[in-house]
């Protein structure tokens, strides 16, 4: 059959997108829409470009070259995406393409003035959003200047903007092509965008309404500023007249010009409140039609709108599903996991199965609805103090939900059962013995749990392993909230929190705690950091071990090549060990879908190697040993400060117990996230080999294809030995989204997405605003490292990342100090810059954008700020 090169507008609905380009799909689709008007026109196909550079090898031989470049190597983009414009921009347009689009022209009024607009196949898809990528014309008049222009808009494929924003998400050059949509032009009287939902706020129920006089391209080149209209539930809530001075109108000829407006029109709005209204009951229907908020570009004209583009908006944040139509809040719990990352659907679905609250998935992240407890008079104030002692933002947020008026009503508080026991402390766990061997015993019990579990789980396969793993998931929870652990958990947090207060109340001390918990005894993640200074201290001796540590990469097989050079034997049986230790730990570790330091060893290189450069033998023993003798120290010095005090003995008696109390507990807090990691990579391994079977029988292309299956589709896929493909493809390209969206902490059912603010006035102007988690003041290199792998440190530097978790804590031991996006008070870097007495800031929103790789900063960990230094 042959080839059709040219389909008109109203029939391109049905066509695939590979074929009519993104803008095509949607314009077709608009054009069925009832009440929907769309200016009239065509679509020139991806196989009139493919056909024009068939006769062009060298385009094919760029776009290879251009695959290889890195997203960041500007110069090389630059010059071969201008490789690529100047050997479109040659190509002759094929005699049949021409006379399709000639043919076409005919039809829709040779005379007729036209907009010719790229319509690209990677183009307004629902994973990303090429507003303004490639170019368009308007007002091209003439059968020659429109065959012109559709050989332009190929060339505008291969911007330096559009070829950046494709390989920094992954879509290969060659794999795009580019079609053409040739429509009417409209003459308006004002245009503009409406978005369907605020894109600011994500607020779904928002629709903003941006419009200024003439053509868009006025507010699109920013020539103008726009009137802004926010709308919701059919009224104008807020609206913004500019000052329009100039505007974009078409030539009579062809093309457009800038123009002045004049004096009396400059301050008029380009909508009345009717049009507005009107405009926005048209966007909702586009919405329902495409079943998410839309991206409108629209025209007024002789009265009526006119629609020429829909695309989805594509940074909202996703909202967790809730069907009964209430308001809901929720918050994330990657914010208090220290994982903000997108997780895989195994990981969302594992997680899930074994947490101890309900959770809801979005974008890629968990939340927990947290509306029943803030309905709750009595319940509320409890849930604000313990989320703003761990994140003041979260608060901050949470608050914001609550000021809006009926979002979350209160709710009636139920009638005390009859003979319900009452606590005198008003509820809570009961206070714990300050006893060491409670800690002792909690961590036999775990560590007994899991030798059960690694032993049992060998024993099933096949769909047995499952119904084995279900049962076992019992056991994780109950494991995790085992009520002495619990108990454990809150009283090093509690005394924490107490000896701040009353130290603060007493002595004037900011953070006294942070000095009396170093070097507390029984933390896993700090001794995991300190264990890798042994490493380094079994492999600093052998230089030839050390040489061929530095050449290993990313080859995760280098543990059999060390064994052969002088020392290698002893260096590989140090990782080993470490490895069998803490070898189930990784970044990112609460997604199963990560790979674990056992699974990929050469992350732990580069810090194994900083090790050995920046420390002597025995600094692991003589760190623990320091921070031991300054918590003593600092202990004699509070408790005789206090004694001097009125009423200072018992001041001080108080703040013993409370030391002794934290010192004993506060390690523990670390212990139950590694056991449950243990379990965790146990689950994995059993899964994995269930996995490669899937291979073996041919059921699966890849083992990791499963990473994209719930945990109960995996059951059925090993059941029956049939995976469906196309979903395990879907859920690939859904996770690519949702790995470049930012979470927010607290997130409502109309999307609005709250990220909390700081209400403080004693941070320096220009200093970045945070959480004092580690007390101390220090200036140094700031170190923006995104990944462990990536870390290249000099003793002195400062750590500045998004999140950290456990996995971090090898790097703790050679920094001075510590900034992070994400964090509260005890969170897992929290812990661990106290232990190792390293000053912290956490929470400061933008840290990795607003300071430079390299620059110096000074960090108040006391007092919670950051600042920039020249």
């Amino acid at each position: 059959m042959r080839e059709r090169y040219v389909w008109e507008l109203d029939e391109s609905e049905g066509a695939p997108i590979a074929l009519v380009g993104g803008k095509g799909a949607h314009l077709g689709a608009l054009s069925r829409i009832e009440e929907v008007r769309v200016p009239g026109g065509f679509c020139v196909t991806t196989d009139a470009f493919r056909q024009a550079v068939a006769g062009a090898p060298e385009v094919d031989e760029l776009c290879g070259r251009l695959g290889r470049v890195d997203a960041d190597d500007r110069e090389a983009i630059r010059v071969l995406s201008a490789g690529l414009r100047r050997a479109v921009e040659g190509l002759a347009l094929p005699g049949e393409v021409a006379a399709e689009v000639t043919g076409a022209l005919a039809r829709h009024g040779a005379d007729a003035a036209y907009a010719v607009r790229s319509s690209a196949t990677a183009e307004d898809l629902p994973a990303a959003s090429f507003a303004g990528q490639q170019d368009s014309f308007l007002n091209v008049v003439g059968t020659r200047a429109v065959l012109r222009h559709i050989t332009r808009c190929w060339v505008s494929l291969f911007t330096e903007r559009a070829v950046t924003y494709r390989r920094r998400h992954g879509i290969d050059d060659r794999a795009v092509r580019m079609a053409v949509v040739v429509q009417r032009m409209v003459f308006p009287e004002a245009s503009g965008i409406l978005f369907t939902a605020d894109p600011v706020t994500g607020n779904r129920k928002d629709a903003t309404v941006d419009a200024g006089f003439g053509l868009g391209e006025a507010l699109v080149s920013g020539l103008v500023n726009p009137d802004v209209f926010r709308v919701r539930g059919g009224e104008i809530v807020h609206r913004s007249i500019a000052v329009k001075e100039r505007a974009v109108e078409p030539v009579a000829g062809g093309g457009t010009r800038r123009v002045p407006v004049g004096a009396g029109r400059r301050e008029e709005p380009a909508l009345t409140d009717a049009q507005v209204l009107a405009l926005v009951r048209l966007g909702r229907r586009i919405e329902a039609h495409f079943g998410c908020p839309q991206d409108i570009e629209w025209c007024l004209a002789d009265g009526g709108f006119r629609i020429v583009q829909s695309r989805p908006i594509t940074t909202l944040f996703p909202v967790p599903d809730a069907a009964d139509g209430e308001n809901h809040v929720y918050v994330s719990v990657g914010h208090q996991q220290m994982m903000t990352d997108a997780m895989k659907t195994l990981g969302l679905s594992m997680w899930r199965l074994t947490a101890m609250a309900p959770m809801l998935e979005a974008g890629g992240r968990l939340f927990v609805d947290v509306t029943p407890r803030l309905a709750s008079p009595s319940v509320r104030p409890g849930l604000l103090d313990l989320m703003g002692r761990g994140d003041p933002l979260v608060r901050d947020a949470l608050e914001a939900v609550l000021e809006r008026p009926g979002f979350v009503p209160s709710r009636p508080e139920p009638e005390p059962a009859a003979g319900a026991p009452q606590s005198a402390a008003g509820g809570g766990p009961d206070p714990i013995e300050t006893d060491p061997a409670v800690v002792r015993e909690l961590v036999a019990r775990s560590e007994e749990s899991v030798a059960a579990l690694e032993r049992e789980i060998r024993t099933h396969t096949g769909p047995a392993l499952f119904d084995f793993l279900t049962a076992a998931f019992e056991e994780h929870k109950r494991v995790l909230g085992d009520p002495l652990s619990m108990r454990a958990i809150m009283a090093g947090m509690e005394a924490t929190w107490w000896l701040n207060d009353r130290l603060r109340e007493w002595l004037g001390e900011k953070n006294a705690a942070d000095t009396l918990t170093l070097s507390a005894p029984g933390n896993v993640t700090s001794e995991m950091g300190l264990a890798l200074l042994d490493v380094a201290d079994a492999i600093r001796p052998h230089p030839e071990a050390v040489a061929y540590l530095r050449g290993v990469g990313d080859d995760d097989g280098f543990l059999d090549g060390l064994a052969k050079v002088d020392g290698g034997r002893r260096a590989r049986a140090a990782i080993e060990k470490y490895l069998d230790r803490y070898g189930m730990r990784c970044v990112g570790e609460i997604d199963i879908t990560r790979p674990r330091w056992s699974e990929r060893p050469s992350a732990l290189v580069p810090v194994i190697l900083d090790n050995v450069r920046l420390f002597g033998p025995g600094a692991a023993a003589r760190r623990f040993e320091e921070g031991r003798r300054k918590a003593l120290a600092k202990e004699r010095d509070v408790l005789a400060r206090l004694r001097a005090l009125p009423d200072g003995d018992r001041k001080a008696g108080e703040t013993k117990r409370m030391i002794d109390r934290v010192r004993t507990f506060i390690g523990y807090r670390e212990y139950p996230k590694y056991g449950i990691v243990c379990r965790t990579y146990l689950y994995k391994q059993a899964l994995l080999r269930e996995a490669e079977r899937l291979v073996d029988a041919g059921v699966l292309g890849e083992r990791d294809d499963v990473f994209h299956l719930t945990f109960e589709e995996f059951r059925d896929a090993v059941r029956t030995h049939e995976v469906d493909d196309a979903l395990i493809r879907r859920r690939e390209e859904e996770f690519r989204v949702f790995a470049g969206l930012t979470p927010p902490r607290v997130l409502t059912s109309d999307g609005e997405a709250l990220h909390g603010a700081y209400r403080r006035d004693d941070v320096p102007e220009g200093a970045l605003t945070g959480l004092p988690v580690s007390a101390g003041t220090v200036e140094g290199r700031a170190r923006v490292i995104p990944d462990v792998s990536g870390a290249d440190l000099e003793a002195g530097d400062i750590l500045v990342t998004t999140f950290t978790d456990p996995s971090w804590s090898p790097l703790f031991v050679g920094i001075a100090g510590l900034v992070t996006e994400v964090g509260g008070q005890m969170t897992h870097g929290a812990v661990i810059a106290r232990e190792y007495g390293l000053p912290a800031v956490v929470g400061v929103g933008g840290a990795t954008r607003l300071i430079r790789d390299g620059q110096r900063i000074r960090v108040h960990g006391t007092d919670g700020y950051v600042e920039l230094l020249s």
